[in-house]
């Protein structure tokens, strides 16, 4: 009996042994589980810190790169003033990768390259502008359900999700379900869109990052130049050495007084081979005033003796000058309206002292134009127009403008032939014939505006009317604005479709993208569609960056109208027809403008294609006044 009790204590004792051998194993199996989660955990956040680092070395190989550009272009006296270049370049928006510390951050950031690279739109920005854009983007969470993007609403920021998912609606039909490293509102950073589709988060939490344009386009540029526009009027007409503002023989109806500069006065005679010089005016003289008293034809040559700025006043701007002048808003009497336009309408008036003199009055809503920041968009057209004094630039009349307490409105010359984008609808499309002349018409108005340092950019159909003998004139813009030679501007101002892709990709433009919207006129008149054309405006862009060549051209289109349409769009700027060594000479010369008569057009003594059929404004059945409660000679928004 004792051996089997000593049997059982051994045989418990080895049981209770065992039990703690085990339980010793387990606790050390766990430890080195844990262990060893800890060394992986820290291999991560070693590879992660070398990543961090490899990224903060390329950052100070640039920033060097940077340096040495910067020590190249400014003289630096001493030691301090390399400091302070330096300070300048690390604290620079644009290549503020450090702000990023923590990991997280830096992710972040990573997620967001990925997204604008993945982008058929924002890919094609350079590196430098999608860091800028990437400094101006700031992180936002929010909770299911709620409205990112509300379809019909304007949009100026654009998304890229992190965390969570999102749908994407139009109509109330689910369209398509956006993941992390997606990117919606694009469109938004280019231009003021309206958005065409709902956005909202499908489940808990969801992190996104976001830019404003507005942030955006106040980072300056990596080449310096600013993005800040300076409006600077466009007073009378200006030439430059050996112009010809009056030429002998030819008919005029304009007289001039010369605010600036100095012209000489020639005459040929018969016979004779050289000019005799006559006279020599200078600031404060005049010349042509005989056109104001009805001698059509001009005895002289005026000519331009370095830069010259003239004041101006034409024959038929004279007769109307005394009427106008005294004349206030209820002495305007309305026939109809012509036309609805973004910020109000443009009304067929005639002044009831003549009712000979017609005149279209623009009524825009003080309002939208102050909710759109359009102030002073406005202010600098109406300035340009008041002085552009071209046959193919529909005008504003004597600085006309009166204001009460909703509208403003400003008076204009009338264009009763339509626009061409209704004759287009019309016809389906327009011949060469027909498309050559209007297309002259708009050149010869852009040549005008370039010439006084002003783009117009937004060439269209719509934008062109015909007065009533049939000759196009291009109607007033608020993507009118002067450039300095040698300058460019940043602004994205334009219509999808027709906007060149250095405005598209926010890379400065000139003049020269004017020449890509005259091609894109041409292509549209000749065959009644866009070349770059589709429901989604990114396709539009993208179809635009991607560039002519990848459009095939309808039968309706020649070679020679090819050949012209292609050089006008032309991917680099400098490369577009009317941009090179001979400027606009090039696009006159041209083999699709072969044997047309430039100087009949200009002379309006060229028959045009078409004579529109204009309808008596006086049958119309609409008609009124305006309001008694008008002040005019508004010159500032403040006055407005």
């Amino acid at each position: 009996m004792l051996c089997v009790c000593l049997c059982v204590k051994r045989h418990i004792f080895a049981v209770i042994w065992c039990l703690q051998v085990m339980g010793t194993l387990r606790d050390l199996q766990f430890a080195l589980q844990l262990k060893i989660e800890e060394l992986r955990q820290r291999d991560r956040l070693i590879d992660e810190l070398e990543l961090e680092l490899d990224t903060k070395d390329e950052l100070i190989r640039r920033l060097q790169e940077e340096l040495d550009r910067y020590r190249a272009t400014v003289s630096l006296p001493g030691p301090s003033s390399v400091s302070a270049g330096a300070e300048h370049l690390f604290n620079n928006p644009l290549l503020n990768v450090t702000s990023l510390s923590s990991l997280h951050a830096f992710r972040s950031q990573r997620l967001i390259q990925a997204a604008f690279l993945k982008n058929d739109l924002l890919r094609n920005l350079d590196e430098g502008e999608i860091r800028s854009i990437i400094a101006c983007m700031y992180p936002v969470t929010i909770s299911r359900g709620c409205y990112i993007i509300q379809e019909g609403t304007n949009g100026t920021q654009a998304y890229v999700l992190e965390e969570g998912r999102l749908e994407v609606t139009k109509n109330g039909i689910k369209l398509l379900t956006v993941e992390p490293e997606g990117m919606f509102g694009e469109l938004a950073l280019i231009y003021n869109c309206t958005h065409s589709y709902s956005v909202s988060g499908s489940f808990g939490f969801l992190t996104l990052h976001f830019a404003c344009r507005y942030h955006w386009i106040s980072v300056p540029p990596k080449d310096g130049q600013s993005f800040i526009e300076i409006n600077l009027d466009l007073v009378g007409m200006h030439y430059t050495e050996g112009d010809y503002i009056i030429r002998q023989g030819a008919t005029g109806d304009t007289f001039y007084i010369i605010s600036k500069g100095q012209v000489k006065v020639t005459e040929k005679k018969p016979g004779q081979e050289e000019q005799i010089v006559l006279a020599k005016l200078s600031e404060r003289q005049w010349f042509g005033e005989k056109a104001l008293w009805g001698e059509d034809v001009r005895t002289v040559n005026v000519i331009a003796a370095g830069e010259v700025s003239c004041l101006v006043i034409d024959r038929e701007f004279d007769k109307d000058y005394a009427l106008l002048s005294s004349s206030t808003l209820r002495d305007f009497h309305i026939i109809g309206t012509l036309a609805v336009g973004e910020f109000g309408h443009v009304d067929l008036v005639q002044l009831r002292s003549n009712t000979k003199c017609l005149f279209a009055m623009r009524v825009l809503k003080k309002k939208l134009i102050l909710n759109n920041g359009q102030q002073e968009h406005i202010l600098r057209e109406g300035r340009i127009l008041t002085d552009a004094h071209c046959p193919f630039i529909v005008r504003c009349l004597l600085h006309k403008t009166f204001r009460d307490n909703e509208c403003l409105y400003i008076l204009t010359e009338a264009c009763l032939g339509g626009d061409l984008c209704s004759l287009l609808k019309d016809k389906g499309f327009l011949d060469e014939c027909t498309t050559r002349f209007y297309t002259a018409c708009v050149f010869e108005a852009l040549t005008f505006l370039h010439c006084r340092g002003v783009i117009y950019r937004d060439v269209k159909p719509e934008n062109v009317v015909l007065d009533e003998h049939g000759y196009a004139k291009l109607i007033g813009s608020r993507c009118l604005k002067r450039v300095e030679m040698g300058q460019k501007t940043w602004t994205f101002c334009g219509t999808p479709g027709y906007a060149a892709p250095e405005i598209i990709l926010n890379k400065g433009h000139t003049i020269s993208a004017d020449f890509w919207s005259l091609g894109v006129f041409v292509f549209e008149l000749l065959s009644g569609g866009l070349p770059f054309s589709s429901s989604d405006p990114m396709k539009i862009l993208t179809a635009t960056i991607r560039g002519i060549d990848q459009i095939n051209f309808p039968k309706t289109i020649s070679k020679s109208a090819s050949s012209l349409i292609k050089k006008l769009c032309r991917s680099n700027p400098s490369e577009r027809l009317g941009s090179l060594k001979n400027e606009a000479k090039d696009v006159q010369k041209h083999k699709w403008f072969e044997g047309f008569n430039w100087d009949g057009l200009c002379k309006r003594t060229l028959n045009p294609p078409l004579t529109p059929r204009v309808k008596h404004p006086l049958d119309s059945s609409a008609s009124g006044h305006y309001s008694e409660d008008s002040v005019d000679q508004c010159t500032n928004w403040d006055d407005f």
